[in-house]
């Protein structure tokens, strides 16, 4: 099975304070530490496992600058076979169908089976995975956290849905899914891994190559721009209840009471 994955290289929230830059329109980017985005990592491992099993290979794909080979190079140290840097000029400030275009013509480059993207990305809209199906028109499922892959032409993904509850669909391949965190464990990456692909070339592919209008990418092409950025400002924080276990859960009771919460 040949599985193409899209990650992308965000800033890491545990090593960096969020701050607003000085335009109020994005956070401040100097002196930021990166990282692969999460949900990406577990879709990486999903492919390499399924890989490992049924044979195939792995190849990632990353839409940025120069500084996105970085996640490229660690996602292949974890144990993807392949990578591709989708990079150009034109391609900066894409909006999130500028970047569903730019990874359809990546994946038409190729002959992939499968398309894997995080379920969500650092801005938190959820829509790559379902923008780039609709323009193969391929089948899509989002947050997948059950894939039964085999040699089959169709695999069944499980997702998860409202109230916590589970679905199981036979999906026909080629498709593209969208894959929940929690799907796995993702690997640890060794230096030993890292320095085996440091020297491995990966491809880059501009506007040109892709066979890609700059007009229909980047500013240019973006239907979406951002206006504003803002951190809300604080209510007022919760109240902790104090007292033993039996006080505190009387309290409690009391107090849903009062608000009409429970009779």
């Amino acid at each position: 099975m040949e599985i193409l994955v899209c990650v992308k290289r965000v800033p890491d929230p545990a090593e960096n304070e969020i701050e607003l830059n000085s335009a109020g329109n994005d956070i401040e980017q100097d002196d930021l530490v990166y990282s692969v985005n999460e949900w990406d990592n577990y879709a990486v491992e999903e492919a390499i496992q399924i890989v490992d099993k049924i044979g195939g290979s792995v190849t990632v794909a990353s839409v940025g600058d120069e500084d996105a080979e970085e996640v490229v190079r660690r996602e292949m140290a974890m144990g993807a076979d392949k990578g591709l840097l989708l990079s150009d000029d034109a391609f900066e400030n894409s909006d999130g169908k500028g970047i569903a275009t730019i990874l359809k013509a990546a994946v038409e480059k190729g002959n992939y089976d499968v398309i894997f993207t995080g379920a969500l990305a650092d801005d938190g809209a959820a829509q790559i995975g379902g923008m780039l199906a609709a323009m193969l028109d391929w089948p899509y499922a989002s947050l997948v956290n059950v894939i039964e892959a085999d040699d089959s032409k169709t695999i069944k993904v499980g997702r998860e849905i409202e109230g916590g509850n589970q679905e199981m669909n036979d999906i026909d391949l080629p498709c593209v899914l969208s894959i929940q965190t929690g799907i796995n464990e993702p690997r640890y990456v060794g230096i030993r891994g890292i320095r085996k692909v440091a020297s491995v070339e990966i491809p880059q592919l501009g506007a040109s190559d892709l066979g890609i209008d700059p007009d229909t990418v980047g500013a240019k092409g973006a239907k979406v721009k951002r206006v504003d950025y803002f951190m809300p400002e604080l209510g007022e924080g919760a109240e902790i209840l104090e007292g033993s276990t039996d006080e505190i859960i009387a309290e409690l009771v009391e107090r849903l009471k009062a608000k009409g919460g429970i009779k």
